[in-house]
């Protein structure tokens, strides 16, 4: 029986210490810890794949908490049961000691254990639905308030009609331009492009 850790953040700026200390508190070799950052929504994560693919009959993993596996209720669901059922593979939740497959194998155990993992599962689910819908509420309302997302537009200067006639007669080169107006080659030859449009009407 080979004992193996999952750790999972969402993206790459937030820190797994935490749960990699838990792990190797249990005296899990740091080869047998898969490490992801990446989104909880689903399970296509390339170290959670490649642990799957290690695991035999008997085999233990152990992650901190219900929503390290996933954020889906009904992905949570399916993979729990995968492992649990089809891999025959145990599985211990350290933050939440009834999950723990190793423990209660009869019916009465099995029971408890199922229904703590769908509460569990469906609070993840129901957490990452309130974040994302306070996002979408966070951005609406700054919009609203007039903030701009994304790059903001660099504005040619007012004399750029004049600096455009210099470049068409060889005067001004496109070097000199870019660094006085700050803009990029390609953003010049769209300005350029509008300038020219605005000036045929």
């Amino acid at each position: 029986m080979a004992t193996y850790g999952y750790v999972r953040v969402s993206d790459v700026t937030q820190n797994e210490d935490r749960q990699i200390i838990a792990m190797t508190e249990l005296s899990i070799p740091q080869s047998q810890i898969f490490t992801d950052k990446i989104s909880g929504k689903d399970f296509e994560r390339p170290a959670y794949k490649l642990l799957t693919q290690k695991l035999n009959h008997g085999d233990l993993i152990y992650i901190k908490s219900i929503d390290r596996l996933g954020r889906n209720y009904d992905e949570v669901q399916n993979q729990w049961r995968l492992l649990t059922k089809d891999q025959g593979v145990d599985i211990a939740v350290i933050d939440m000691p009834l999950l723990d497959t190793r423990n209660g194998k009869d019916l009465m155990g099995t029971f408890i254990a199922d229904i703590v993992l769908q509460i569990l599962s469906f609070v993840a689910q129901s957490e990452r639905e309130t974040i994302r819908r306070r996002q979408a509420e966070g951005i609406a309302a700054a919009k609203a308030r007039g903030v701009c997302f994304g790059r903001p537009i660099i504005k040619p200067p007012e004399n750029f009609g004049i600096m455009v006639k210099q470049w068409e007669r060889g005067k001004l080169p496109i070097s000199e331009i870019l660094l006085q107006t700050g803009l990029k080659e390609a953003t010049f030859y769209r300005r350029l492009r509008e300038w020219r449009l605005s000036n045929c009407k």
